[in-house]
Order: C-alpha cells, then sequence, then structure tokens
C-alpha cells in the first residue's frame, strides 16, 4: 500500500500516456484527421517526443562519426603501409642505381687492365692503429694467390696478403707495411710510396732536388712487377724541405676512397706493359 501511495501518480501518468498512444494507434487507420483525443495526446507527449527525438538524433550522429573515425584509422593505416612500401623501393632502386655506376667505372678501369682479373666485394675491415687491411669474398677457389695487385676504379687499393678458400685479405696502401714504386707523373721523380696514418702516404726516397709539387698526381712506376706502370696513386698534399738531409717529405691523398670502398678488382697475372 505504502509503494502504491508513493507511485501513485507516475504509475497513473505511465498508464495514461499508454491509453493515448493505443487509442491514437487504433484511430490512424480509420480516420487521418487527428480528433480532439489524439490532439491531448500529442500535446501532452510532444514535449517527452521531441528531447527524445534529439537524443537519438545525436546518439545516431555519435555512431557515424565513430564509425568514420574507424574508417579513416584504417584508411590512414593502409596510406602509412603503402608510402613505407613505396620508400624501400625508391631506396632500392636508389642502391641499385648507384651500385650500377660503380659498376660502370670499375668496369671502364678493367678495360685497361690486359691480364685477367676478378671482381670482388669487400665484406669486412681491419683498420687498427697498427693495420690497414680489408676482407674480400674472393679466395683460392677464384684462382686468388697472395702478392696479386688490387685494384679500385680509381686507382690502386693494395695487395693479397692471405688467402683462404673463399676469402682473402688485402694489405691497403696505406699501410705501414705497404710499399709501391711511384712517380710524379709530371716531373717523372720517383720515389716509394708508404702508408702512414689517417689514411694517408708518403712518398719517400725523393731527393730534395726532385722537382715535386702540391696538387701533383702520383702514379705507379711499373717497377717491381705486381702494379702496371701509370695506374693512379694519389695526389700530392704536402712537400717540405728541411734544412739538412738529402731527401724531401713527401705527404699523399690516395685516389681511391679506402673508407667508403665496396667493389675492387684483383688482377691474377702480370700487367706491367
Amino acid at each position: 500500500m505504502e509503494f502504491l501511495k508513493k507511485y501513485a501518480f507516475v504509475l497513473l501518468t505511465g498508464i495514461g500516456i499508454l491509453a493515448a498512444l493505443i487509442i491514437f494507434s487504433l484511430n490512424v487507420p480509420h480516420n487521418r484527421e487527428a480528433n480532439a483525443i489524439e490532439r491531448v495526446a500529442l500535446s501532452v507527449l510532444s514535449p517527452i517526443f521531441q528531447p527524445a527525438y534529439r537524443l537519438s538524433g545525436f546518439v545516431e550522429d555519435v555512431w557515424d562519426g565513430y564509425i568514420s573515425l574507424v574508417d579513416t584509422h584504417r584508411e590512414n593505416l593502409r596510406l602509412r603501409d603503402d608510402i613505407r612500401a613505396l620508400n624501400e623501393r625508391v631506396r632500392e632502386g636508389n642502391e641499385l642505381f648507384l651500385a650500377n655506376q660503380r659498376l660502370e667505372r670499375l668496369l671502364d678501369m678493367k678495360k685497361n687492365i690486359k691480364a685477367p682479373t676478378v671482381g670482388a666485394r669487400v665484406i669486412g675491415e681491419d683498420a687498427t692503429s697498427w693495420f690497414r687491411t680489408l676482407i674480400l669474398n674472393q679466395g683460392a677457389s677464384s684462382g686468388i694467390r697472395e702478392g696479386m695487385a688490387v685494384i679500385a676504379a680509381d686507382g690502386i687499393v693494395g695487395q693479397i696478403v692471405k688467402v683462404s678458400t673463399s676469402t682473402s685479405r688485402v694489405i691497403l696502401l696505406t699501410d705501414h707495411a705497404s710499399g709501391i714504386a711511384a712517380t710524379i707523373q709530371r716531373s717523372r721523380a720517383r720515389g716509394v710510396v708508404k702508408g702512414k696514418s689517417e689514411m694517408l702516404c708518403s712518398l719517400e726516397f725523393t731527393t730534395r732536388e726532385e722537382d715535386v709539387k702540391v696538387g701533383d698526381a702520383v702514379i705507379s712506376s711499373g717497377i717491381g712487377g705486381v702494379f702496371r706502370k701509370g695506374l693512379p696513386i694519389g695526389e700530392v698534399t704536402m712537400v717540405k724541405r728541411g734544412e739538412y738531409g738529402i731527401f724531401q717529405t713527401v705527404t699523399i691523398r690516395p685516389s681511391v676512397n679506402l673508407a667508403h670502398l665496396e667493389e675492387v678488382l684483383i688482377v691474377l697475372g702480370g700487367d706491367n706493359e
């Protein structure tokens, strides 16, 4: 009884609204014009219908917006994957283009070498304070032997010092143990190119009277039987004549960028012509 007394108004209001809806629905098929009861029902229910309608519209807009955001997010993810794939293809294309350029220049050098050669790729390096060597992916199985000359598109790289079945080690011309008979191309002054620190070389045993200037090109002289005559070695970057002694100090920067070297040629036989 207490429950009925407490909620009597709410129950009566609900029953009235339900009755009005039933009467309204029963009268619609028989008469398209609203009667007095229908008009009263619409007047009573319109304050309820309007907020409900607006609320349903708001919910529908929110749902549509959510669906739209989900679709946009998926589209963004797909486009991001497409862009990543395209960028990867561009990088691969650029790498192939650069490799093709390097190999073309190496092929031009090969045309000037009469002796047979083997192309090799740099797969490792040892550039400590004591040694300057590179490891190549060609070895005894390809006919490589110790003492063979190694060159690149820009000139002399060094000489093979160790060989295994599938790899070989080349001592760079910048190593302290390296020595190459050389000539100043302009003046024909001779000396021996020896390796020194900081990826540079020096031209030793060149007397003070010899004509050597900064900017002079240094080439192999062909003496010694390892490197053919006329191969580029480097460029003179410093000349120093002391007050005493019979020799001058000459610093050379190698023609080959040894720090970025990727492909080389190994000369299999003598080519001193």
